[in-house]
């Protein structure tokens, strides 16, 4: 199980992707690519658009298989996503979308009671009753990512859960998700193009390059995700590290 500091021995702390190849048609995606993911840490995979990153994910997530390679770490894995699109169930209120990913073994009173704290953490009190079609694209994944934590997962794969929202609303997600993965820490996986998602979100960022995919560069960010100011010289630095990486084919 997971604990609050995110002390675990005995337990593999990083779950690997070894010689993994994938190609599609003439297309080589991947070729003898390997990766490691710190569980319980949030790692961003950043690269430019075509190039493998959400490939990579639903191979990650059991969605498509691999032309070859090996996957350690990952046996019984359960894993919950949040993507793009929420894909909430429209005939169901934010109550019952969250409800519905909760273990069927809990009590239904701790059901409620369970939903009820995820509804306040995403600041969606007041909300519970609306089906999906009344609320506003931000606040459907706010209850996608509530959905995430309420599901009983081992692993958080996010497939560029921000694209397309103002930067306002796009900062409030970060901070609704940070609150919630810092009380209930997971291991989270997630694709951006974007770097000032990934500077604010990850504990480490991976840069990935355009077909056959390799790893061009990979950073780790000291300050915990949540408490970094964008504006501050050690995450300029970084940023500008990241963006010239980006810029290398």
């Amino acid at each position: 199980g997971r604990t609050e500091n995110g002390n675990m021995e005995g337990r593999i702390m990083s779950l690997q992707v070894k010689n993994l190849n994938k190609s599609f048609k003439d297309v080589v995606l991947l070729r003898d690519f390997n990766v490691t993911f710190p569980e319980d840490t949030i790692t961003c995979m950043l690269g430019p658009s075509g190039c493998g990153k959400t490939t990579l994910l639903n191979i990650i997530g059991n969605l498509i298989p691999p032309d070859s390679g090996e996957m350690k770490g990952f046996e019984n894995k359960v894993f919950s996503y949040v993507f793009q699109d929420p894909r909430l169930l429209p005939w169901k209120t934010v109550r019952g979308n969250i409800e519905f990913v909760l273990s069927r073994s809990m009590p239904s009173e701790e059901r409620n009671k369970h939903t009820e704290h995820l509804i306040k953490q995403v600041e969606l009190d007041g909300f519970a009753g609306f089906y999906p079609s009344r609320l506003s694209g931000g606040m459907r994944q706010r209850v996608s990512i509530a959905r995430a934590f309420a599901c009983p997962s081992d692993i958080i794969l996010m497939d560029e859960p921000l694209k397309g929202l103002d930067a306002g609303l796009k900062n409030n997600l970060i901070n609704w998700f940070l609150k919630l993965w810092k009380t209930d820490r997971r291991t989270v996986i997630f694709v951006t193009h974007d770097v000032d998602e990934a500077l604010l979100l990850s504990d480490r960022v991976i840069v990935l390059s355009q077909p056959p995919t390799r790893i061009l560069t990979h950073i780790n960010i000291e300050k915990p995700p949540g408490e970094r100011d964008p504006g501050s010289e050690h995450l300029l630095k970084i940023k500008q590290a990241l963006l010239n990486a980006v810029q290398i084919r």
